[in-house]
């Protein structure tokens, strides 16, 4: 696909990549280790596992065996009134991240998309870690790109004395502004893992010669403004008056830049995202859908380490506290310049949510 052609390019020129290998390539474990950035001991542990856990869905979601859990799927969502109720391919991607997180024994709980409550796992973990196990799982059977969505925060030490339900609550809600890393892995022509910790953003791809993530894209910086927008258009007539104007406005070349802008929308949150940051623009879901631990957050924290922003439409997620652990907000991702424009529209927050089927 054309959307990722660029990461399979050289790695950006000018731009001194870690690790001491004789043509200058890094893995990710180089990277974050102690001849790279140097995230300390605890957190390349966790990284170890994550990534492993991430090779490992990675190869269940392109093995032909999925098939028939995918039928499973159809006729579990066929059946379901909540169109977000978990299918089998993200209970196995959920219990394949609970075991590498308790493996690498650096994690104290563990909030999950998939999960009613958060799980606590060690009561000496360093990290708090939340996470959607597999994004866009409905996109599988039709081959389109999903993704595994995660955030890391430092254990609130100062909870420890508390009851297990309440300290593994708690430790869960913390805001986005305390995250420690973040980032995702996109499963689709290439297996490209994109994370911040917290001194840019930076994309490893995977080698399936080597089982290595090796930096492609070191320091991405996501463009100021773009000339896409990637939202469910077909949802126009449920939206407020500013959204319309906005989107009105940028694809007829009228708005604050002066050419028209392009949609595109695969409705995979990470694939949308990630296209976002590498060419600009915006990215968007206006209701009340995606959920500010898992996806709203981590995803926000790529996009400010990248330049650019995460918005609500009114206000920056990082500041939103969460109140519950399946809140959910509308979601405005890209370029600083287009957020910006946006938001001068006042009203972009749908409201009016008739109970769509897709």
């Amino acid at each position: 696909m054309a959307s990722f052609s660029g990461f399979l390019a050289k790695p950006q020129m000018g731009i001194t990549a870690a690790g001491d290998g004789a043509n200058g390539i890094s893995s990710l474990m180089d990277y974050v280790g102690k001849g790279g950035v140097d995230v300390g001991d605890d957190l390349v542990v966790l990284l170890y596992h994550i990534q492993f856990a991430c090779k490992r869905i990675a190869a269940l979601v392109a093995s032909p065996f999925n098939s028939a859990l995918g039928k499973h799927s159809a006729l579990t969502a066929a059946a379901a009134s909540d169109r977000d109720k978990p299918k089998p391919l993200d209970i196995v991607a959920n219990e394949i991240m609970l075991s590498a997180l308790r493996n690498s024994g650096k994690v104290s709980v563990m909030a999950s998309e998939e999960d009613d409550a958060p799980i606590w796992i060690n009561d000496d973990g360093p990290f708090a870690v939340v996470l959607d196990p597999l994004d866009g799982s409905r996109n599988i059977d039709a081959s389109i790109p999903t993704g595994t969505i995660f955030g890391i925060y430092n254990r609130l030490a100062e909870l420890d004395n508390q009851p297990v339900e309440d300290k593994a609550l708690l430790n869960s809600l913390q805001s986005g502004t305390k995250l420690v890393a973040a980032g995702y892995v996109l499963y689709s022509s290439a297996t490209i893992l994109c994370a911040s910790f917290g001194s840019g953003t930076h994309a490893f791809t995977l080698d399936h010669s080597t089982g290595d993530f090796i930096l492609t894209h070191p320091s991405i910086r996501i463009p100021p403004r773009g000339q896409i927008y990637s939202v469910n258009d077909a949802r126009y007539f449920d939206w407020p008056e500013g959204l319309r104007q906005y989107i009105d406005t940028v694809r007829q070349g009228k708005g604050k830049y002066p050419k028209k802008y392009s949609a595109r929308y695969i409705c995979s949150l990470v694939a949308d995202f990630h296209r976002t940051l590498l060419y600009g623009g915006i990215a968007m879901n206006p209701r009340d859908h995606l959920r500010l631990v898992y996806e709203a957050n981590p995803l926000s924290f790529l996009a400010e380490q990248a330049g650019g922003k995460g918005s609500n439409g009114k206000s920056r997620i990082l500041s939103i506290q969460p109140v519950k652990l399946h809140q959910r907000l509308p979601l405005f991702l890209g370029s600083s310049e287009d957020i910006d424009e946006l938001e001068s529209y006042g009203n972009v927050q749908q409201k009016v949510n008739p109970g769509y089927e897709v």
